[in-house]
């Protein structure tokens, strides 16, 4: 599906999406034109879906991250969906298999602060917090 030279497009991108088409031509040993076309293509698959930044939560007042899993009470899932979806904090959210339905990552100024927000939510649905205390493997690439 990717060749070499497009793997080595897309790790360069993923660890400075700022990079410049000269900067990135490059690194990767082919000249502006050959990878403006090769991100063309790449973005046309749905290789690459857009460029992104990466923010430092602490920097911006969030000190904690919780990680919340989410059991809707029966005949409740499309309102907590819609609940979780307009909650801000929530930064990140996957609807999985198993007991839980919902999977999600909170922002959160205060430990006070998670109580308000699971407390929007208490009525319709079973919650099981744990509060992060280190992130060993932050978001990556899969392998190439």
């Amino acid at each position: 599906m990717i060749d070499e030279i497009d793997r080595r497009i897309i790790e360069a991108l993923s660890r400075d999406a700022r990079l410049s088409i000269k900067e990135l031509a490059q690194r990767v040993e082919l000249s502006s034109p050959s990878v403006s076309e090769r991100l063309k293509r790449l973005e046309e698959r749905g290789v690459i879906e857009g460029f992104t930044l990466e923010l430092d939560s602490r920097a911006l007042g969030y000190a904690l991250q919780a990680i919340v899993r989410v059991k809707p009470l029966p005949g409740k899932l499309h309102i907590v969906q819609k609940l979780i979806e307009d909650i801000p904090e929530i930064t990140e959210c996957d609807k999985v298999t198993g007991d839980d339905c919902f999977i999600a990552r909170l922002q959160l100024r205060s430990i006070e602060q998670l109580d308000q927000i699971l407390d929007r939510i208490a009525d319709k649905a079973e919650t099981s917090t744990a509060i992060v205390k280190a992130q060993p493997v932050k978001r990556r690439l899969p392998p190439l």
